[in-house]
C-alpha cells in the first residue's frame, strides 16, 4: 500500500502522552457511575417496556434507588438483593417497583457475599446472550462474505423506520455495504431511550430496540437475497451512550458512532457524564464485537481543515486510547477523518491525499472511517459531483476501511432514493478503476505531500503534549478542539454523575473487561 514515511518515534510520543492523557481521567472514571450506566445494567438484566405513564423501567427503577442516594452502590446490587429476597428475575421486578409494589431498598438485606455471587449469576445469563450475538454475527459474515473494501456506507434519515427499511433495502440492492439509520434530531439530549417502533422523527428516525431489530432483520434478510452481509450502523452518543450501546448489542448492531469527546463538544453535555460514560459504552461495544465509529470529522465542519486537521490527528491519537482501555481492540476503532479542504485552496487535493494517508500509516489496524465533503458544498450538484469523485479517488489510492458517500444534494435536502443510487454507482465506478492503485503509488521523499503529514504529526504531537501538562478536562475548556469551550461543571447531565460507594458492584466490569470469566 502506498504510505506517507513517517517517523516512528513520533508516533511513540504521541501513543505515549494520549495514554497518559486517558489515565490521568481514568481517576475519574474509576471514582463514578451516572444513571445511564446503571439503566445500561438494567437493560443488560432484560429489564424493558415502559409503566402507565409511559416512562421506560429503567428510568423507573434507577430513580427510584438514586433520589434515595444509594445509587452509589450499583443498580445490580439492589437488582440482586430484591432477587434473593423475592425470587422474582430483575424483569419481573422492574414491573413490581413501578406499579408501587415493591422499594428495592425496603426489603432484607442479605449478606454481600450472597448478593455478589446472585448479581453475577445474573450477569453471566447477559454476557452469555451476547456472546452468541456476537457469533452468530461472525457466522453470518463468514458465510456471506463482505464488499471490497472500502465498505460503502449509505445513510437513510426519513423519520418513520418502516420507511427506512424500504429505503435501506433499495441502497442494498445498489450496492450498499453498511446501512446507518440516523438519529433523530435532539434525541441525543434525551435522558430516556424512547419505547416500541416510531414513525416520526425530525431528520431521523429515534434510536429505539424496536427500531434496531426491524431494520436487522431486514438488512439480514437483504443479506441473504443479495449474497454479502449488511453491516447497520446508529449512534451511540448524547445522555444514554450506555443504554443505546447494550441495546445495540441486544440487537446485534455492527458499528455504533462512539466518539469519548462528541457529546461535550457538539452537545454540551457535561464532561464529567461523559467520560464515564463512554467508558461503559465501549466497552459494552467492544465485547459485542460492535465496531465504533469515531467523530473527528466533526472538527472540520466548525474549523478550517488545513488549520485544524492535526487537532484531527490528536483526537484520535487520544480516541483510540480510551477504547483500549475499554477493551476494544484496535481492529473494531473505526476512527474518523473528512474531506474538507476548501475546494478553492490551491494543492487541496495533495492536502487531501496528506492526511488520508497519514491517518492510514498511522492506525494501521483500525478500519478507518473517511467522511465525505460537506462544508463547502452549494446547489450546485455538478460542483459536488466533481468534489465527491475527488473525495472517492482519495479512499480507494489510500486504502480507507469504511466510505461514507457524498451526495450531489447534500446542500439541499435529505437524499432521494435517486440520489444514493447516483452516489453509489459514481462510487463504485471510480473505486473499481481504481481498485489497486494503493500498491502502484510512491509519494516522493521530501514532496509536498510527505512535508505536510509530517508538519500535522509534530503539531499533533505539540498539542497532546499540551494536554498532558493540562489535562483532558481543562484543555476542553480551553477549547483546544473545534474551537468550542466547555466548562467541567457546565453542560447537561451533570446530575446523573453519581460518586460510587466503597463496595460498589457492576459484574459487567467484571466479565467484559476479562477480570471474571464466563
Amino acid at each position: 500500500m502506498a504510505t506517507i514515511r513517517v517517523d516512528p518515534a513520533l508516533v511513540e510520543e504521541a501513543t505515549g502522552l494520549a495514554r497518559q492523557i486517558v489515565l490521568d481521567v481514568k481517576e475519574h472514571i474509576d471514582a463514578h457511575t451516572t444513571t445511564s450506566v446503571e439503566r445500561a445494567c438494567c437493560r443488560l438484566l432484560d429489564i424493558d417496556g415502559v409503566d402507565d405513564q409511559g416512562v421506560p423501567l429503567p428510568n423507573v427503577v434507577v430513580e427510584s434507588v438514586a433520589q434515595a442516594g444509594r445509587l452509589g452502590r450499583g443498580i445490580t446490587y439492589w437488582l440482586a438483593n430484591a432477587s434473593l429476597a423475592t425470587g422474582e428475575e430483575p424483569a419481573q421486578l422492574a414491573q413490581e417497583c413501578a406499579a408501587g409494589r415493591l422499594d428495592l431498598l425496603r426489603l432484607p438485606s442479605h449478606r454481600p457475599e450472597e448478593v455478589l455471587a446472585a448479581g453475577r449469576r445474573m450477569a453471566a445469563r447477559a454476557v452469555e446472550a451476547l456472546l452468541a450475538l456476537r457469533n452468530q454475527r461472525e457466522e453470518l459474515a463468514a458465510r456471506l462474505g463482505s464488499g471490497p473494501r472500502p465498505w460503502l456506507y449509505v445513510i437513510v434519515a426519513t423519520g418513520n423506520i418502516h420507511e427506512d427499511v424500504l429505503q435501506a433495502q433499495a441502497a442494498v440492492a445498489q450496492g450498499a455495504d453498511i446501512i446507518a439509520v440516523i438519529r433523530s434530531t435532539g434525541q441525543s439530549l434525551l435522558d430516556y431511550v424512547p419505547h416500541g417502533p416510531t414513525t416520526e422523527g425530525f431528520g431521523g428516525t429515534y434510536a429505539t430496540r424496536a427500531n434496531f431489530r426491524i431494520m436487522r432483520q431486514a438488512l439480514d434478510e437483504c443479506g441473504e437475497k443479495h449474497g454479502r452481509y449488511i453491516r447497520l450502523v446508529n449512534y451511540c452518543s448524547g445522555l444514554c451512550m450506555p443504554e443505546i450501546a447494550a441495546l445495540g448489542a441486544l440487537e446485534r448492531l455492527d458499528v455504533m458512532l462512539n466518539d469519548a469527546m462528541y457529546g461535550i463538544l457538539f452537545r454540551d453535555i457535561n464532561m464529567k457524564r461523559t467520560l464515564v460514560d463512554q467508558f461503559f459504552s465501549r466497552m459494552i461495544n467492544g465485547f459485542a464485537g460492535t465496531i465504533i465509529n469515531t467523530g473527528e470529522d466533526n472538527y472540520l465542519t466548525t474549523d478550517d481543515a488545513v488549520r485544524a486537521h492535526h487537532t484531527v490527528l490528536a483526537s484520535q491519537f487520544i480516541n483510540l486510547e480510551f477504547a483500549r482501555l475499554s477493551g476494544i481492540p484496535d481492529h473494531q476503532v473505526g476512527l474518523g477523518h473528512a474531506f474538507q479542504v476548501d475546494p478553492a485552496t490551491e494543492d487541496a487535493f495533495l492536502y487531501e491525499l496528506a492526511m488520508a494517508s497519514l491517518v492510514r500509516a498511522v492506525f494501521p489496524d483500525c478500519p478507518i472511517k473517511f467522511m465525505p465533503p460537506t462544508k463547502y458544498k452549494t446547489g450546485d450538484i455538478f460542483r459536488a459531483g466533481v468534489l465527491d469523485t475527488l473525495f472517492n479517488l482519495v479512499s480507494v489510492a489510500t486504502g480507507q476501511d469504511i466510505h461514507l458517500l457524498g451526495m450531489a444534494t447534500e446542500a439541499i435536502h435529505t437524499p432521494y432514493l435517486q440520489d444514493r443510487y447516483l452516489a453509489i454507482s459514481q462510487a463504485r465506478l471510480v473505486m473499481n478503476a481504481g481498485r489497486h492503485l494503493f500498491r502502484e503509488l510512491e509519494f516522493a521523499a521530501g514532496g509536498a505531500i510527505e512535508a505536510r503529514a509530517r508538519a500535522v504529526l509534530e503539531q499533533a504531537v505539540q498539542l497532546l503534549r499540551e494536554l498532558a501538562d493540562l489535562g483532558l478536562m481543562a484543555g476542553l475548556e480551553q477549547g483546544l478542539f473545534a474551537q468550542v469551550r466547555r466548562r467541567r461543571d457546565g453542560g447537561k447531565g451533570l446530575d446523573g454523575v453519581v460518586r460510587r460507594e466503597d463496595g460498589y458492584f457492576n459484574p459487567f466490569v467484571e466479565y467484559m473487561l476479562g477480570e471474571r470469566g464466563v
